[in-house]
């Protein structure tokens, strides 16, 4: 059965609305949940209303019979979800991995709801006969080589998810058998299928990329090229890697309140 175009978008789960003053609104990455944003919220709630949005087929949010998790059907769940929160004023939204990709459409198709763009960790992919340079390109067919090998064993994948949810002792890492079919189609159908560069280049308002100079699932290339778009500047934590540790989510909170330039 495939996704209803003329069917409503499903509400999501709102899992952290902490603190007050002006709007943050947190979308975590793919096989994750808000938990994402456990390290940046008290930094922030000080000063800024935290809302954490758990993304379509993850956390506490619907998984709906027919879903393909599209890139666009992330952004109509999380658009309606933003709707129903009644924000008068643009917020800043942050995105973390493929929470990054949504954030930049949604912030392309709403450009007078946001103020302010954060990227934390983005894994901002391109064709990799579009990039010039050698290793680049080999970085970026090895990564998409590998996402077709984890969507197409299954086994393999769902052993490894368990491996990290122990290690880390968060369920940082949702791939199990419930999440199974929201993450292999959002990873074909939103993080290898992204439009991200076109909507950075469509943007108008300020966009800061934060990820870590250990980040296991940055393309180098891609970051490159985001980087000479207009308003978009980078912020490289070193010793930072993919997931928002103590480095990531400090860098995070200080993006978050930066002023515009």
């Amino acid at each position: 059965m495939g996704w209803n175009p003329f069917r409503r978008a499903p509400l999501l789960h709102v899992a952290t609305d902490a603190g007050s003053g002006p709007a943050v609104v947190l979308l975590h990455g793919i096989a994750s949940s808000s938990v994402t944003w456990t390290p940046v919220v008290p930094l922030l709630e000080d000063r800024h209303r935290c809302i954490g949005i758990d993304l379509l087929g993850f956390g506490d949010s619907p998984q709906p019979e027919g879903a393909e998790y599209t890139l666009a059907e992330h952004v109509d769940a999380v658009a309606r979800t933003i709707r129903s929160l009644g924000l008068r004023e643009p917020f800043v939204l942050v995105g973390h991995s493929m929470g990054a990709l949504i954030a930049a459409r949604y912030a392309a198709r709403n450009p007078r709801r946001v103020a302010r763009l954060v990227l934390v960790s983005p894994p901002i992919y391109v064709d990799p006969a579009a990039l010039s340079d050698d290793r680049d390109r080999l970085v970026q067919d090895a990564y998409l080589k590998a996402y077709r090998y984890i969507r197409e064993n299954r086994q393999f994948t769902l052993r490894n998810g368990a491996v990290l949810r122990k290690l880390f002792e968060l369920p940082l890492v949702d791939v199990n058998e419930r999440t199974w079919v929201p993450f292999v189609r959002s990873l074909e159908h939103t993080i290898e299928s992204q439009t991200t560069i076109s909507d950075l280049a469509a943007l108008r308002i300020p966009v800061q990329i934060v990820f870590g100079s250990l980040d296991e699932f940055a393309s180098p290339g891609g970051i490159r090229i985001a980087e000479r778009l207009r308003g978009v500047s980078v912020t490289r934590v070193r010793g930072a890697d993919h997931l928002v540790g103590r480095r990531l989510a400090a860098a995070v909170a200080a993006a978050v309140d930066a002023e515009a330039p």
